[in-house]
């Protein structure tokens, strides 16, 4: 394109003979940006991957993969005319991101239970296994239900086994008695949807055992992922024999990838400290031990005078780190994240072998193609968005501020030297923390206020102490020499849960906010990307997006009741704005996702009989009559209650109950057993209903409504 753009002649007055004006002004800010342009790329593709997600049906298979050929066409024809080439490569970028979703879902398809079912035999061979308090969640696969039509069942079913119902391995086939679910949807409508993530993953169902295991064929398969898998159980096991406590639980999730032995308290205090990303294997950790393998072997190589003289070390300490990378992620048990630290490790270290500047925005732009390409659907979770967006928002500092920092650490002493790391670190948590702020907003709706700090203290201590400590350890193990190091790792994860501990105590540690709704975070996100990608003055117009993103915070409608799928809860917004629950001892994961939603932390129960909500509300043991909004509200619990309101209310809302009604709106246990959790908005103008069956649409991963 940088060609293209030098070929074609300017005239005189600086426009061109063809386009007009406005063009000509447009194509020379482009022509000075040629360099980046192609950066936009992965950018256009993740719109293409949004379109496909953000449609209310399935497209016709297709329909993407036939219109990337034809703009693929198109574009090869436009090559002599500069805006046809840039307008058909932008559309034929889109097509491809589409075209990768619609591929990757039909890849992936599989049956997904639609209803209940149990209890029933289920037999199936163990690849995932995570281990929690007193139970393990297993996911099998070659999945057999009884009484279930093959063409039916599950290509894959995850299941929480109790300790007391029998010891299980990865590799091993069992069968075991459990209830089955269909995989969970969202707890209300536009919150994450579990139930698309577990299709993803070929996972049709989910539920719990009732009997005792019994293993199937002896000790069952070992192929490739089961021995990985095995192998994984075995080194988290060997960590928690030798530590004890959350120290233990650590030094299993930085190893292994294995969290579920972290105390709740101590992951608490990880969480609100803004230390969590320590423990999810990710780039950090996959880079570490690439690094860490890669200057030892380099240090090994510079020993041997010949050796280093004659042959490029560096190259060859490469090779070695990149199969220690490729190891690791398989150790751990290759998690979308991991697979993505991988790539982007291969892709430095193949730079390195090839004599180019690892750290460029190009090489970013490469990888999250890639991974676009492959596994589109992870643009959705925040794992990729907070990952990617750390990795650019760094990459771009460092083309600010790179030069600078070498003219100052040109001959600069210790203490200078020192100053300068500590200088680079507080930079480098600011502005991975402040490049992650929105996606947390999003998906978590939490701020951790000293983050900077915790990282400050905890990432050096990871880089320098605990990861290396944790290599040794694990060198060690077959020869049973893991305990020295294991113990000499503890300290400094006993520094790392003493800094999250100090940290989550101060006063204001963490604050929660309102979620961030989806077309605020793509607004932001677009206004980020817009800043960071180009380098010229225009690049500030990505301020206005970015601004507005932020603002959506405070835009976006809050719901004035929520009604549970299940019908065990039901909120309602007080004329303080805040939610009151019907019930404190049932819906408890509904009830706090509704409220972190809503930027809060817990909520009150609305009394149970007598008024409430500052005398708008007032209830019986048969119901609750609410009135807001201009709206007389009925909550019925009983069938007489239900009866009469159905002739008096505007609203009425039976949550346990099946019948029809008259009221103008009624929301009734078969409405949300077919459309799942209910929001409502109440204004003078009537009354919006959304639902999470509406929100999801007519998708693959959404079963039809019951």
């Amino acid at each position: 394109m940088r060609s293209i753009v030098a070929a074609e002649p300017m005239s005189a007055s600086g426009g061109r003979p063809g386009p007009d004006r406005a063009w000509a002004a447009v194509a020379s800010i482009w022509a000075a940006e040629a360099e980046r342009w192609l950066l936009w790329l992965p950018v256009l593709a993740g719109a293409g991957i949004g379109i496909y997600f953000a449609l209310p049906a399935e497209p016709p298979v297709w329909i993407g993969p036939v219109v990337a050929a034809a703009l693929s066409v198109a574009l090869a024809a436009a090559r002599r005319s500069m805006p046809t080439l840039v307008a058909f490569a932008a559309l034929a970028a889109v097509a491809f991101g589409f075209a990768a979703a619609q591929v990757r879902t039909a890849a992936v398809s599989a049956p997904v239970l639609t209803r209940g079912s149990g209890p029933v035999v289920v037999t199936g061979r163990v690849v995932v296994m995570e281990r929690g308090e007193g139970a393990a969640r297993v996911t099998l696969d070659e999945v057999a239900i009884a009484g279930m039509e093959p063409a039916a069942t599950p290509e894959r079913v995850r299941l929480h086994v109790s300790e007391r119902h029998g010891e299980v391995m990865p590799g091993m086939t069992l069968r075991v008695r459990a209830f089955l679910q269909p995989p969970p949807g969202p707890v209300m409508p536009g919150s994450f949807d579990f139930g698309r993530q577990l299709f993803f993953a070929r996972i049709g169902a989910v539920g719990r055992s009732i009997g005792p295991v019994e293993p199937v064929d002896g000790a069952g398969s070992m192929l490739s992922s089961a021995a990985a898998e095995r192998a994984r159980r075995v080194l988290a096991d060997r960590i928690l024999d030798s530590l004890d406590g959350a120290r233990a639980g650590v030094a299993a999730a930085l190893v292994a990838g294995e969290q579920r032995a972290i105390p709740a308290e101590a992951m608490e205090e990880i969480r609100i400290s803004g230390l969590a990303h320590l423990l999810s294997i990710s780039g950090l950790h996959v880079g570490l031990v690439a690094g860490l393998v890669f200057f030892a072997v380099r240090a090994l190589l510079a020993m041997v005078e010949t050796v280093a003289l004659r042959f490029p070390i560096k190259k060859w300490a490469a090779v070695p780190a990149l199969t220690a990378a490729v190891g690791y992620t398989l150790l751990v048990g290759a998690p979308v994240p991991t697979q993505r630290a991988a790539l982007m490790t291969g892709i430095v270290l193949g730079a390195m072998l090839l004599e180019r500047n690892p750290f460029s925005m190009r090489l970013v732009a490469f990888a999250a193609a890639v991974v676009l390409l492959l596994q589109p659907e992870s643009m959705l979770g925040p794992s990729f968005q907070m990952s990617f967006g750390a990795v650019i928002a760094l990459i771009a500092a460092y083309e600010s501020l790179g030069s600078r920092f070498a003219a100052w650490r040109a001959g600069a002493g210790m203490p200078l030297r020192a100053a300068l790391y500590l200088f680079g670190l507080v930079l480098t948590s600011l502005v991975a923390s402040l490049a992650t702020l929105p996606f947390g907003l999003h998906h978590f709706q939490q701020i951790q206020f000293y983050g900077v700090a915790a990282n400050m203290i905890a990432v050096p201590v990871t880089s320098f102490w605990v990861m290396p400590l944790g290599l040794v350890s694990v060198a060690a193990m077959p020869f049973g020499l893991e305990s020295w190091p294991l113990e000499a790792m503890a300290l400094g994860i006993d520094v790392i849960l003493g800094t999250a501990s100090v940290v989550a105590g101060l006063p204001g540690a963490s604050g929660l906010v309102p979620a961030m709704p989806v077309w605020g975070l793509t607004a932001l996100a677009l206004g980020g990307l817009w800043l960071v990608l180009w380098t010229r003055r225009w690049r500030l117009l990505g301020l206005i997006p970015v601004a507005l993103g932020f603002a959506s915070i405070l835009l976006a409608p809050r719901p004035d009741l929520l009604v549970s799928d299940d019908g065990r809860v039901v909120a309602l917004r007080d004329g303080g704005g805040h939610l009151l629950l019907s019930t404190k001892r049932a819906g408890r994961f509904d009830a706090q996702t509704w409220l972190r939603h809503d930027g809060r932390a817990d909520a009150e129960a609305w009394p149970a009989q007598g008024p409430g909500a500052g005398g708008a509300l007032a209830c019986d043991p048969q119901g609750c009559i609410w009135n807001a909004g201009g709206k007389r509200v009925a909550i019925a619990w009983r069938y007489e209650a239900f009866l009469e309101d159905c002739l008096a209310a505007d609203i009425v809302v039976a949550p346990e109950l099946y019948g029809r009604c008259a009221a103008p709106v009624a929301i009734t246990r078969g409405d949300l057993l077919r459309k799942g959790a209910h929001a409502l908005r109440l204004g003078t103008d009537g009354v919006r209903i959304e639902t999470v069956a509406d929100a999801r649409g007519s998708r693959p991963w959404a079963p039809a409504p019951r």
